[in-house]
């Protein structure tokens, strides 16, 4: 799977998966997305933004979580 829109390099956010080489890390958006910002008040807060910035970030995260297994404790459910 290729990713156009995020970009990796050692000169921009000590290397972090980024948005399109701004300095705009894809955790950030991915967080402010699972903080529960919608995808239109992320575009308005920040402009430069686009809307298949969100999709590929997303998808980035599906792609990375696909391969990534952590062992979780057994809990018990909430009634």
């Amino acid at each position: 799977m290729t990713f156009a829109r995020i970009t990796i390099d050692p000169a921009v956010c000590t290397g972090k998966p980024c948005i399109r080489g701004l300095r705009f890390p894809v955790a950030r958006l991915l967080g402010l997305l699972a903080a529960g910002e919608t995808r239109e008040s992320v575009l308005k807060d920040y402009p430069y933004l686009e809307r298949e910035d969100i999709d590929e970030a997303l998808r980035y995260a599906a792609f990375l979580a696909e391969d990534e297994t952590v062992e979780l404790r057994p809990t018990v459910p909430v009634k």
